[in-house]
């Protein structure tokens, strides 16, 4: 695998793989991976891609700074797991080359609409930075197709529909939630958990579950939600929200829905956790 970690170079080697025929698939990140970013790289190589990944902990896209400052830097073992997936060329640059001209003076993309809520109306200014990061690299990488995690549900959004609205030629591809054995979803932020918290830490995507119940059940969702947090406050999680939106649009849901995902934030310790579920109802018969 060859790491760069300036444009220049990534167009060159960008450049040299399309005029070789091969399709570019990219798999933008911040680092500290874990198996979850390792499938995306699978998918990629799956599609006989040339494979792109990045690793930027874009400061744009933190409202905490103190949560930018101790967010993992892990380089040298993200290049080796790269590396024996297969990855064949790592971005990754630095603050000064991705905004040379400083970040305050740097244009912004805004996603309207599926940005506002959930984890933008926790993170304010957040998806603006996560919209303004991603043009940039898509247009620093130039890929035909990029992978995203399911997990981050409501970034998946965005990232589509600011292609949409701004006719960039990128294929977004989601790739499903990887889980451990006990149903947590692996993120990053997992390693702020200690051996307590992570003991607790399924009980998010349990609670995910039984709202899923609820709702294939026809329960009134006001109720359902209300009683879920609950039950994740007796699990020892503070939630921050609790919802189900529509999945295509992440507009407010019904019980007159037919596709519908709960989505949660809820912190445990210091760890704020994210996690959704998809829910999909059969259609009987006419």
């Amino acid at each position: 695998m060859i790491t760069v970690h300036t444009i220049s170079e990534l167009r060159e080697h960008v450049r040299n793989a399309r005029s070789n025929g091969r399709r570019i698939g990219f798999v933008p990140t911040m680092g500290n991976l874990h198996e979850g970013h390792i499938s995306l790289i699978e998918r990629s190589l799956a599609e006989d891609c040339f494979t792109v990944s990045s690793i930027f902990v874009n400061p744009l896209q933190f409202n905490d700074q103190s949560d930018l400052a101790r967010y993992p830097r892990t380089l040298p073992a993200d290049q080796e797991k790269l590396a024996a997936a297969g990855c064949d060329l790592l971005f990754a640059p630095d603050v000064n080359e991705m905004y040379p001209n400083g970040q305050d003076a740097q244009s912004i993309v805004h996603v309207p609409v599926v940005s506002e809520g959930l984890c933008g109306g926790s993170r304010p200014g957040h998806f603006d930075g996560v919209s303004t990061v991603v043009s940039k690299l898509f247009n620093q990488v130039l890929p035909d197709i990029a992978f995203f995690g399911e997990k981050d549900f409501q970034q998946v959004a965005v990232i589509r529909k600011m292609v949409n609205d701004l006719c960039m030629p990128v294929e977004i591809v989601p790739v499903a939630t990887k889980r451990a054995d006990d149903g947590l979803a692996l993120s990053s932020r997992n390693g702020y958990l200690n051996a307590d918290e992570r003991a607790l830490a399924p009980g998010l995507y349990l609670t995910l579950t039984e709202i899923a119940a609820d709702f294939k059940a026809g329960k009134d969702l006001a109720v359902s939600l209300k009683e879920a947090a609950e039950r994740l406050q007796q699990r020892g999680f503070r939630p921050d929200y609790l919802e189900i939106r529509r999945s295509s649009d992440l507009a407010t849901a019904t019980l007159g829905d037919h596709s519908v995902v709960v989505l949660a934030a809820a912190f445990l310790g210091s760890a704020r956790l994210i996690d959704n579920l998809q829910v999909t109802l059969n259609q009987a018969n006419d």
